[in-house]
């Protein structure tokens, strides 16, 4: 490799560097606790709720909407879920189909007994408080779009970094670390070693984090291209039904289960959400293995009547976007592979700061170097 050439791989990779390391060691710090975010919740919650009812006969899905909308009068359905490992509904209403994020409540009932779950203990909010943090900065689509292009500039440091590390290591074997040189040298060794062992998994983590970070551009965009066309046979002034004049939830739900016989139930958006359209239930459906379990379907059915409008699979962009999230918290295999991804979080760190650390050595290095002036004046001077 040419010196100019090296000397063009050195500024994108030290410029690249520079500009996303705060942001990427924000990003690994919120992130390591964020991978066990299940393990701690389910810590925090031990010896909490059971069912009221355990071995009772389960509530139909509209009995549990009838209590969600009693314990909200004069509000409508938003989405409804489902917990995988209890008898739980969760039903997100508003005081309008279109309402905001602000404006939504979301409440949690026994599937026994109709009655409210009580919320479960979030360590005082700092689960979610890393969450924002890691997803947006509190800024909104604007702080994601932002965290999304440090991803960018943290790739391009990751691929100028192997494209540099061939050159350097020319002379020595892989993997070499020269403890018995300066602090320096030994630390350009760890940072160098470190970045080549981790180089796989901080460009899937890296790119999948840019993935979700486009999630509100990538939905508006499916719902804009995919939902839209099945409103044409609808009036245009026609409104979302009002809640007395939606059909049977159970029998929406149903339909798309016959629809779609080898998947699970995962949510159901109502009508004038984000999720579906003015006149449908989209109740989303998921596989069952380790993989299709994050790629959901969505059946659409007719609100005021039942009927089954359409299935509509998903098309690629959204499925990058569902298989982005479990590969970005490693949270697909078990606990060892999220041990294996924190260990790896905790090596990415290591290189992060040793990058920084290597920069600033140098700086300092660089001004404690006397110059060629300062030389020929002391020479001159002796």
């Amino acid at each position: 490799m040419q010196r100019t050439t090296i000397r063009a791989w050195s500024w994108t990779h030290k410029w690249s560097s520079l500009v996303c390391t705060a942001f990427l060691l924000m990003l690994c710090l919120t992130g390591l606790p964020l991978i066990f975010h299940d393990e701690i919740d389910s810590a925090l919650d031990a010896g909490g709720w059971v069912p009221a009812n355990p071995n009772g006969p389960m509530l139909s899905l509209d009995a549990v909407l009838d209590h969600a909308l009693a314990n909200r009068p004069g509000e409508v359905p938003l989405f409804m879920s489902f917990d995988s490992d209890r008898p739980v509904i969760n039903v997100t209403t508003g005081p309008t189909p279109d309402a905001p994020g602000r404006q939504m409540h979301f409440a949690s009932f026994d599937r026994t007994s109709g009655e409210l779950v009580p919320p479960a203990p979030d360590a005082g909010g700092v689960m979610d408080f890393l969450l924002q943090l890691h997803t947006d900065m509190f800024l909104g689509l604007p702080g994601m779009l932002f965290l999304g292009a440090m991803g960018l500039l943290f790739t391009a440091a990751v691929v100028s970094g192997v494209v540099l590390y061939a050159p350097f290591m020319r002379k020595l074997a892989f993997g070499t670390l020269r403890v018995s040189r300066s602090r320096r040298i030994k630390w350009l060794d760890y940072h160098n070693l470190l970045g080549i062992v981790t180089i796989a998994w901080v460009l899937v983590v890296g790119l999948t984090g840019v993935v979700n970070t486009l999630a509100t551009p990538i939905l508006d965009y499916w719902k804009n291209d995919q939902l839209a066309d099945l409103t044409t046979a609808f009036a245009s002034d026609q409104r979302p039904p009002l809640p007395d004049q939606l059909s049977s939830l159970d029998a929406a739900v149903a339909s798309a289960r016959q629809a779609l016989p080898d998947r699970v139930l995962q949510f159901v958006a109502f009508p004038g959400g984000d999720f579906s359209t003015d006149h449908h239930y989209a109740v989303f459906l998921h596989g069952t293995t380790p993989l299709t379990k994050h790629l959901i379907t969505p059946a659409l059915i007719d609100a005021r009547h039942g009927q089954l409008a359409a299935v509509r699979a998903m098309p690629w962009y959204v499925k990058a976007l569902s298989l982005s999230g479990p590969l970005h918290f490693g949270d697909y295999g078990g606990l060892g592979l999220k041990l294996a991804w924190a260990l790896l979080d905790v090596f990415t760190i290591i290189v992060l700061g040793s990058g920084l650390y290597l920069w600033l050595a140098k700086r300092a290095s660089a001004r404690l170097r006397p110059t060629e002036a300062e030389l020929l004046g002391a020479s001159g001077t002796s």
